[in-house]
């Protein structure tokens, strides 16, 4: 095999990864990556506001607020306003969704960020620096994205994406990550 055909091969197995256990999340939990992310960060953080809890999970605020309204839907997240600031409003875990998040699977990529983390800095900044080439390569650099390993939008169901083309156009208009 050709050492292209070996990039091409690697490249589709992170897709694949990334696909496979994103469905392995929605048939077991019903959920997506970034919704159990945002779980779990309610869950260890607390009482947050949507911009805090955005601001810690790399995601923008309407991202956020999306992905909110669908978990609150669910009974899994509420909202409650501030008692002494009326303008906060923070987001706290229910109990289905403390029972959701004893039986929900890691997300890929926090087994990710473990294993990277082991690593020595100068491998990290050569993956990095290989990812960000790879990247270009395939002219994806101007593409908007969270550090999340999910396919598709983050805050699916009911968003919508202008018709055209992602590759020609630098501005989402949908509620897509920063």
């Amino acid at each position: 095999m050709e050492k292209v055909d070996e990039v091409l091969v690697a490249l589709r197995r992170i897709i694949r990864a990334t696909d496979l256990h994103s469905k392995h999340l929605a048939k077991t939990t019903g959920l997506t990556a970034p919704q159990i992310i945002l779980l779990k960060t309610i869950r260890d953080k607390g009482e947050m506001t949507i911009g805090g809890l955005a601001g810690i999970i790399n995601l923008s605020q309407a991202t956020v607020t999306t992905i909110m309204d669908r978990l609150e839907k669910r009974g899994l997240v509420e909202r409650a306003r501030s008692k002494t600031d009326k303008r906060k409003v923070y987001a706290l875990l229910t109990e289905s969704g403390h029972e959701v998040l004893k039986s929900a699977p890691m997300p890929l990529q926090y087994q990710f960020t473990r294993q990277f983390g082991d690593l020595q800095e100068w491998e990290q900044t050569m993956i990095l620096a290989s990812l960000q080439r790879v990247a270009h390569m395939m002219d994806a650099q101007h593409i908007d994205a969270s550090p999340v390993l999910d396919v598709g939008l983050l805050d699916r169901l009911g968003s919508t994406v202008d018709k055209h083309d992602a590759f020609n156009s630098t501005k989402e208009t949908s509620d897509e990550p920063r």
